[in-house]
């Protein structure tokens, strides 16, 4: 049991019946295989790739580029698993919940790896690479409230032959799909996937809240900092490149690897027994 470890765990505890909210970025997949984004590793996304493609204006000037460079994304996604940290995430849920805590976890990531380890209160503010939408406004199956799963529909000829006449287009009125997801230049109010006034609500009432691999670089977290030091309340960052530059009054850097700390946590908090079942802890 590390001091690190040690202290959070206290921390968790010290949360009683008030709200836990975790929120994660693309450092916790990681060691499923997914780069980051902005990390300093080579591999990370946005070393890799210019961000103007993930932006609703790409997508207009070139739909056919963008769905080339989405379709690269979900290969690496698709082939990537839960790791510890994912799992650990599950049973600090059920810890919290079953000692009538409450519990919120907020990702960034459009991954499915929460999903596939067992999160359950889970929000994804930025969407998600399971789901597609409609880009012509008014249809029931674009923005502000309508998607579909993304294995209804068939990717293959544009895999084939990636080229205008074979993108993807919407079972209801022929237009382009478009990943659901939210690019750079447009808001979180615009789907209500994003489930953001439920967001806002959480950074509003959080009586802990615990970052793990982001790495501080969107609004959301942005707005989840300055509720927290409105309220004093304390805020723990979990990843081993915490930005040197970040400068908070009530956040605590832990720079240690998600997938190590976070399962040595719930062993101190007596909530791994399901995760050492699995044999994943």
């Amino acid at each position: 049991m590390s001091a690190s470890s040690e202290r959070l765990a206290t921390a968790l505890t010290d949360v009683g019946e008030g709200l836990l909210l975790v929120v994660t970025g693309a450092g916790i997949s990681q060691a499923s295989g997914i780069p980051t984004f902005r990390g300093s590793e080579p591999e990370a996304v946005w070393k890799q790739h210019d961000m103007e493609k993930a932006t609703c204006r790409y997508f207009l000037e070139d739909p056919a580029g963008q769905w080339s460079w989405y379709l690269e994304r979900f290969a690496t996604l698709d082939q990537a698993r839960p790791n510890p940290a994912h799992l650990a995430l599950v049973e600090l849920e059920r810890w919290q919940l079953a000692r009538g805590g409450g519990f919120l976890l907020v990702t960034q990531n459009i991954d499915t790896l929460h999903e596939e380890a067992g999160s359950e209160r889970l929000i994804k503010v930025h969407g998600t690479a399971d789901r597609l939408r409609c880009s012509s406004e008014g249809c029931s199956l674009a923005a502000p409230e309508g998607s579909l799963p993304r294995e209804q529909v068939d990717l293959e000829p544009f895999r084939q032959r990636p080229a205008a006449d074979n993108l993807p287009r919407c079972p209801l009125c022929g237009a382009y799909l478009r990943a659901h997801v939210l690019f750079f230049d447009e808001y979180y109010q615009e789907h209500r996937d994003y489930r953001f006034e439920e967001v806002l609500v959480a950074a509003e009432s959080a009586a802990l809240v615990l970052f793990a691999g982001t790495s501080f670089s969107v609004g959301v977290t942005d707005l989840f900092l300055r509720s927290a030091a409105q309220r004093a309340a304390p805020c723990f960052s979990v990843d081993p490149q915490n930005p040197s530059e970040l400068r908070h009054p009530t956040l605590a850097p832990i720079p240690e690897a998600a997938e190590e700390l976070l399962p040595a946590v719930c062993r101190h908090l007596g909530a791994a027994r399901q995760q050492r079942t699995r044999g994943t802890l």
